[in-house]
């Protein structure tokens, strides 16, 4: 990553001086510097009242009530998972957390049910079908509280930073509908040519 933004000013210290335009390209420099360090200080505010809300919402047990609404769904995504294993549980209340924009939360819980299927895994060194569907949800995952985006616009000075909320859970929904369907129809077309090992 670091190469990559070297070259990037490497080459716009180049456009520059063939255009002869080195304070241009200076002084835009120092602007973005200072725009990006204005963003950061401002997304602090926003994000703690948002993070703090939804943290209040989990003590308040919104996550376990969500996660009881999304158990039936996922004993049928995963039916290969035991209702009681660990990884079930571990799997429900990551969705939760990432359903209501708890990135901090999801992401231990996310390793924790990739642990406990691994214990499921039959190969090793290789991934289940439910391993594989448990990351597609998680990469496309339903966001009803895009908590970090409104926060970004909100910083920005968008004039209604909540607006993205409803086209963010449209994409998202549409994101992991089309997501759990191809994980699901690769799975049945290995499973019909190769039955026996998984992914």
């Amino acid at each position: 990553m670091g190469i990559l933004w070297f070259l990037l000013l490497a080459a716009g210290a180049l456009v520059a001086v063939v255009n002869d335009n080195l304070d241009g390209f200076t002084r835009g420099a120092l602007e973005g510097a200072t725009g990006a360090v204005t963003l950061a200080i401002g997304l602090v505010g926003t994000l703690a009242l948002w993070l703090g809300l939804l943290r209040v919402a989990e003590e308040a047990g919104l996550t376990e009530w969500l996660a009881r609404g999304v158990r039936p769904l996922m004993k049928r995504l995963f039916p290969d998972v035991p209702p009681e294993h660990p990884a079930m549980t571990a799997m429900v209340l990551n969705v939760a957390a990432n359903a209501l924009g708890l990135g901090n939360a999801a992401t231990p819980l996310g390793l924790k049910a990739m642990e406990e299927l691994q214990t499921l895994n039959p190969r090793r060194d290789t991934a289940t079908d439910a391993m594989v569907l448990f990351l597609v949800i998680n990469t496309s995952s339903v966001q009803l509280i895009p908590a970090t985006v409104v926060a970004m616009r909100a910083a920005g000075g968008s004039e209604n930073p909540t607006a993205i909320v409803g086209p963010t859970l449209l994409a998202t929904l549409i994101s992991t509908v089309i997501g759990i369907t191809v994980a699901k129809l690769l799975a049945r077309t290995r499973l019909a040519g190769k039955p026996e090992g998984p992914i």
